[in-house]
């Protein structure tokens, strides 16, 4: 029965992605040419690469990734999953280290303080994961950017990971305006409101759109993309 599931949920998934992308292909020229271009590309094989995540997991690495390289984070991660027998924290278990080790294994002050605040919140009652996970993306947002250190970058990159969210969009992501100011030819780089409107045809295939314009971002360049520090 488990094996029957796996290819119900993988026809399903092929079948939401075949539509997503004709959906796109009609809404924007550029994306079409994008798509076309990759045929056999996996929106979410970048995420096979990194270690399961909840809710929690995946502020914590986005949190850890501010203003980080993607190698940095990884090796960051990396020191704070080895301090944990192999993977990331829950909120009690990160409240239950010396802040000193955190620190040593590269995170700053401030992130550290920023994740203790949220996991002091999710311990002791203050925000529930299961009704935040069950959240539209706006009261979600509300809810987890009230947090000090936690900006809207950090918990659009949590929506997709852990939530896999289908329309979300990170306007703040430097390399994502780069990767729209080369796809769309732009003479500037993009603020954050233009990527909005750019990204407004792309609903509600937001996260799709924004996957193939970072895969042709990456091809573009191996060095690796630098995310926005929030306050």
């Amino acid at each position: 029965m488990k094996g029957a599931g796996s290819v119900t949920e993988n026809a399903n998934r092929a079948a939401w992605l075949q539509q997503a992308r004709s959906y796109l292909r009609k809404a924007d020229p550029v994306l079409a040419w994008l798509i076309d271009d990759r045929p056999a590309f996996d929106p979410r094989a970048w995420m096979a690469q990194l270690p399961p995540m909840d809710l929690y997991g995946a502020l914590l690495f986005q949190v850890t990734g501010q203003q980080l390289s993607v190698a940095a984070t990884r090796r960051t991660l990396a020191r704070i999953e080895i301090l944990f027998d192999g993977h990331l924290p829950s909120p009690a278990q990160l409240l239950g280290i010396d802040p000193v080790r955190l620190r040593k294994a590269g995170l700053s002050w401030r992130k550290i303080n920023t994740l203790r605040d949220l996991a002091e919140r999710l311990s002791d009652g203050r925000l529930n994961p299961s009704i935040l996970s069950s959240l539209p993306d706006d009261e979600l947002m509300a809810e987890l950017t009230a947090i000090p250190g936690i900006g809207p970058w950090t918990v659009q990159g949590a929506l997709i990971i852990a939530l896999q969210r289908e329309d979300v969009v990170l306007p703040g992501d430097l390399a994502l305006r780069k990767a729209v100011q080369a796809a769309y030819q732009l003479d500037h780089l993009p603020s954050q409101q233009e990527v909005i409107a750019i990204a407004e045809k792309w609903r509600p295939y937001r996260s799709l759109a924004t996957s193939y314009l970072f895969s042709a971002a990456v091809e573009r360049t191996e060095a690796p993309p630098v995310v926005p520090r929030e306050t």
